[in-house]
């Protein structure tokens, strides 16, 4: 299952809510007007009728827009509102068809079933419904066949045009969001075989030298007892040593290339719609743990803790230090006390073992993470 960053999810949060608020709205649009047939209805209980049938039909559509920009939804949900519109609709012709007095009144909730019918089905299947329903307006107005014809086929050609690009737009941003997501989990997968990969070279040439002098030492203890003896402590030797470098590279001791890993960030912060500046110097540059522990700190919380859409990170190593400096747009609120101060109180500690120090500012909705280091020798 996809995850997003919190920015994605606020975009997808946002537009989400647009998308309906324009779809209930371009349908409310067409659902005022057969309140002018109730008014015009001199029957009460023609009325009463009537505004339930209006009523029911405008919560079923209302229901089927939200299941349309609710992609969380199960497939049982969605067809049982698709059902229920069904059902309304068809309920709404003998409720709402003789009220009005001479006014379209269902020709106007058949505009609006033509309006939404292109989005529930595929385009053969919503020809052919948009084209009964027309039919059926017609045949319930028949005084006013050509108001009824333009209202149901021209009004519901004009609803159903909105309703496609609105939901085809929003389709194509969720798709987009699912794919940048897809890229970040693809990079945090490829981060993990890397690693996976290290740790494979490191143990794999170890332990295996290790079970050959195991199998060794034991066909040697019946026969060679100080052979054995020299091949058990070799054993010994071997594991220790592959024990130090394993927990070498578990904690990050053995040292990654920080071009490598910047490049890495640049490429998830990207995915992640944060739109990402790398400025680093050119040749070598240090390959120190704690510069790298920094980094991925400071654009995790620019990926969880704000609505970043940009991010800079600098790196300069002048006077024999190195400066590295992040910052990103999005902070919510720069008085309010820093919500990243767990994990880079950590780091600023790391930082102090190694002789650095750590600053952190916020400042008109940016905020700031500096670390200086004394630039090896």
């Amino acid at each position: 299952m996809l995850t997003y960053s919190r920015p994605m999810q606020q975009r997808l949060a946002q537009v989400r809510v647009v998308t309906f608020v324009v779809l209930v709205t371009n349908a409310s649009a067409a659902l005022f007007l057969p309140a002018v047939g109730l008014w015009r209805e001199p029957e009460p209980a023609r009325q009463v009728l009537g505004a339930l049938g209006i009523a029911l039909f405008s919560a079923a559509q209302a229901a089927v827009l939200y299941t349309l920009v609710t992609p969380w939804l199960s497939g049982r949900v969605k067809r049982w509102s698709r059902v229920a519109l069904a059902l309304t609709a068809v309920a709404s012709l003998p409720l709402v068809g003789p009220v009005g007095g001479g006014w379209p009144t269902w020709s106007w909730l058949a505009a609006c079933s033509v309006g939404v019918v292109p989005v529930l089905t595929g385009p053969l299947l919503a020809i052919g419904l948009s084209a009964a329903t027309v039919a059926l307006a017609l045949a319930v107005t028949p005084g006013s066949i050509g108001d009824s014809l333009i209202i149901t086929a021209g009004f519901g050609a004009g609803l159903a045009a909105i309703n496609v690009l609105h939901v085809w737009l929003w389709d194509v941003l969720l798709q987009a969001e699912q794919g940048r997501a897809a890229q970040v989990q693809l990079a945090t997968a490829e981060e993990r075989l890397r690693f996976a990969r290290d740790v494979h070279d490191l143990l794999g040439h170890n332990l295996s030298i290790i079970a050959l002098k195991a199998e060794l030492a034991e066909r040697l203890a019946a026969t060679d007892g100080a052979r054995a003896g020299q091949e058990a402590a070799e054993v010994r030797r071997l594991a220790a040593s592959t024990l130090v470098e394993l927990r070498a590279a578990v904690y990050g001791y053995r040292q990654v290339g920080l071009r490598e890993q910047l490049t890495a960030i640049e490429r998830v912060l990207e995915s992640s719609g944060v739109r990402c500046t790398v400025s680093v110097p050119d040749g070598d540059l240090p390959a120190q743990a704690v510069l790298t522990a920094v980094v991925r700190e400071a654009t995790t919380n620019v990926l969880r803790h704000s609505r970043a859409g940009w991010c800079t990170i600098t790196l300069q190593a002048a006077l024999g230090e190195v400066r590295l400096t992040v910052t990103n747009d999005g902070v919510r609120d720069a008085a309010a006390p820093d919500a990243h101060s767990q994990g880079l109180r950590g780091l600023a500690d790391r930082l102090a073992e190694a002789g650095g120090v750590l600053h952190t500012r916020a400042d008109g909705g940016r905020f700031t993470v500096e670390a200086v280091v004394r630039s090896p020798s």
